[in-house]
């Protein structure tokens, strides 16, 4: 038996990191739908499609079908990868560069629908934990688990700024707290699919937990989606004890 499991949150909060151990811990296929939607933007930069700051939306839906996304397991990080057509763009997609316009390539109705019917033809089988900000909402809205992170604006900030030094990236914490302001914003108020939490969402704010303390309490709520199923399960099969 094998359960979907949904996470949702604002940027930088961690939903990566807790899918990363649920997928590990289960043996689950993990889905970053982030990545792609980075990788997305990525595209975007790499085609001359954004100029002088400003993205030529025209020619990126005129080229979607010239794009194709996957993810590929690496055994020496003992982590997924991103790649875009053939080329392993995992470093590139965490660039300052890319998190500028991630949001507006995100924002276009042509960009979610091809990404999401990708998404949801890899959930279909089951088995799946999938983090982005509509995956409770619209990509899995059956999902057996929802999660919905957040934490304070101030220490999300801290953790992508410590994240971009680490990779050599420089940088000020001001400037990533812009981003992640102006992103908060867009991933809200767009048209199509706003970053929004599903009624049934159990909510994580993690900006006083450690790591153990998160995958501990996501844990608790899992397994107990593993009891329903098999009593649910059970009762269906017409099965006594």
């Amino acid at each position: 038996m094998k359960i979907n499991i949904a996470i949702d949150g604002h940027s930088s909060c961690g939903k990566s990191t807790l899918a990363k151990q649920i997928a590990k811990e289960l043996n689950y296929v993990y889905i970053d739908t982030g990545a792609m939607y980075r990788a997305m933007a990525l595209y975007a930069l790499q085609s001359g499609f954004i100029k002088q700051g400003k993205l030529d939306t025209n020619s990126l839906i005129s080229s979607l079908d010239n794009v194709y996304i996957s993810f590929k397991y690496n055994p020496e990080t003992q982590s997924s990868e991103t790649f875009l057509n053939t080329a392993n763009v995992e470093k590139e997609i965490r660039s300052m560069q890319v998190s500028n316009f991630v949001s507006a390539v995100s924002e276009l109705k042509e960009v979610r629908a091809k990404l999401v019917r990708l998404q949801k033809r890899l959930a279909e089988f089951g088995g799946v934990v999938m983090d982005g900000r509509d995956i409770g909402t619209v990509v899995m809205p059956n999902a057996h688990v929802k999660f919905f992170m957040t934490a304070d604006d101030l220490v999300r900030a801290q953790r992508r700024f410590d994240e971009l030094r680490s990779n050599g990236t420089e940088i000020s914490l001001q400037e990533v707290v812009q981003n992640i302001t102006s992103r908060d914003t867009t991933d809200s108020n767009r048209t199509n699919d706003p970053l929004r939490k599903s009624d049934d969402a159990i909510i994580i704010d993690n900006t006083h937990l450690t790591q153990e303390e998160q995958f501990d309490f996501a844990m608790s709520h899992i397994r107990r989606a593993f009891e329903s199923v098999e009593k649910k399960t059970e009762a269906e099969s017409g099965v006594v004890e």
